[in-house]
């Protein structure tokens, strides 16, 4: 039995609508890589104290902050003040200057903003999840700029990608 063309085309229509439609309602993504336990429902961020023997006065704020909104805007958890499912504590333990890049003549051509924090992460869902560590990020800069005319934009770089690793060590598995 030799089928029509018409019918063909309409077999073919229909495979490609019914392979589209299938997939579409089983999957699900999460583009944030988050891989949170239901049973975790609330996260806690303490106030970053800042031991660095240069201190920012905004740093503290800004590092807490930001991960505070991170996990508001990535994730279901509720953010309360302490005692959280997930909580986070730490210090800023360095903010530092140095000259990287030096040229011939001895002179920096850059220099090198870097910040440490030490967070400490408890799961009290998972406690086998915990850590105590320390994360450091760094941006360049011309050492022809004076620091305070590019530490606001370099410490909200250098926060942003602290932020990122802190999130991902907590709650992204892979």
């Amino acid at each position: 039995m030799r089928l029509k063309p018409h019918t063909l085309i309409a077999q073919i229509v229909l495979g490609i609508v019914m392979f589209a439609l299938v997939p579409s309602c089983s999957m699900s993504y999460s583009f944030t890589g988050a891989s949170i336990s239901p049973d975790v429902k609330t996260v806690s961020v303490d106030h970053f104290q800042n031991l660095a023997p240069l201190v920012n006065p905004m740093l503290s704020n800004t590092l807490s902050e930001g991960l505070r909104n991170r996990f508001v805007s990535q994730t279901r958890l509720n953010v309360i003040p302490s005692y959280g499912d997930l909580s986070f504590s730490g210090e800023i333990r360095n903010y530092r200057v140095q000259p990287v890049a030096i040229q011939g003549n001895e002179v920096a051509a850059m220099n090198r903003l870097t910040i440490a924090v030490r967070v400490k992460f408890e799961n009290a869902i998972d406690p086998s999840q915990n850590y105590d560590r320390t994360f450091t990020h760094f941006e360049d800069f011309d050492s022809r700029q004076q620091l305070v005319q590019v530490e606001e934009e370099l410490v909200r770089l250098i926060v942003d990608k602290l932020v990122e690793d802190i999130f991902n060590s907590a709650v992204a598995n892979w």
